[in-house]
């Protein structure tokens, strides 16, 4: 993916996504890192025309914490995703565990 040509428009007003720019905004990451995290399949945000991107306000709190994880632990961006996939993954878990608690 050459994201020198990503088109960068503003997303409709209650799309509730986030355009390209803002999350490079709001995250502080690089724009290749967003690219390799898009080319992982890790992210995956909505293609409108000719290769604009458009992303989920959920993709940004992911974002946020792989970077954080990536520093502090000074891990490789695949190592940091596949935590950050067992983190969601425990804490999806631990709510049905709670909603099964909850029928007892």
């Amino acid at each position: 993916m050459d994201i020198t040509h990503v088109i960068h428009a503003e997303a409709p007003a209650r799309s509730g996504h986030i355009t390209w720019t803002e999350v490079i905004d709001l995250t502080g990451l690089h724009p290749s890192t967003l690219g390799e995290l898009i080319d992982l399949g890790w992210i995956t945000p909505v293609v409108i025309r000719d290769e604009t991107f458009l992303f989920r306000p959920g993709d940004v709190y992911r974002l946020r914490k792989l970077d954080r994880i990536v520093r502090d632990f000074e891990l490789p961006l695949l190592g940091a995703s596949i935590i950050v996939d067992l983190l969601e993954r425990i804490e999806y878990l631990e709510n049905k565990v709670r909603e099964l608690d909850r029928l007892l």
